[in-house]
């Protein structure tokens, strides 16, 4: 499937509210059922467009939720019928985006005007921390077939840190402090002192 960006001042793209973080370049695998969800995914398949992602701030999954402002366009990568009839798809994180307004459809979906904002500098891993690539590339491998088909950038430090967040035990809030913060580096201090806090429990 093709990849294209989106670009422009503010556009707008159906909102997926979710109790997880999705980072760009980080995978997202999701079981379908309800129906205005069924019916985003199936127009963003034949459209080839991508979804936004927030953090749900109060509420649910499947009712009513209001959401943090900051998440990430979402492009749907893999999808397969599951045993028991319910639709699964895998989606990549692409942009990361800021929500001005969203309004609720008749079908219960909610969409939003979003702005893009720009993607964060690429930096080189400092020397130091590439004993923290390491233990990434084995973790990634352990993981199996969701992370086996990602682009790995064990070199850049956005694409290093952005990985071990997604997947460490950290609080979701704090993810999502992670995730609208744009310096890298900042984030890979973040996960060297959790690093440290686990081999020390």
């Amino acid at each position: 499937m093709k990849q294209v960006l989106l670009s422009g001042p503010n556009v707008q793209v159906p909102l997926f509210p979710l109790n997880t973080v999705l980072f760009p370049g980080g995978p997202l695998p999701l079981r379908i059922f309800e129906p205005r969800y069924v019916d985003m995914v199936s127009h963003c398949m034949r459209h080839e467009s991508p979804f936004g992602v927030l953090l749900i701030r109060d509420g649910g999954e499947t009712g009513s939720a209001t959401t943090y402002n900051v998440g990430t366009l979402a492009r749907i990568s893999d999808w397969y019928q599951g045993s028991d009839g319910l639709l699964g798809i895998t989606a990549i994180g692409e942009q990361r985006f800021r929500l001005i307004s969203s309004q609720r459809q008749v079908d219960g979906l909610n969409v939003g005007e979003i702005e893009i904002l720009d993607n964060e500098p690429r930096l080189p891993l400092p020397d130091e921390y590439q004993g923290i690539a390491t233990i990434l590339a084995g973790v990634l491998d352990d993981l199996g077939r969701l992370y086996e088909s990602l682009d790995r950038r064990f070199d850049d430090t956005g694409w290093v840190t952005s990985r071990f967040v997604e997947i460490l035990p950290i609080d979701l809030a704090e993810k999502q402090r992670c995730l609208e913060q744009s310096d890298p580096l900042e984030r890979l201090r973040i996960v060297r002192r959790v690093l440290d806090a686990t081999r020390n429990s």
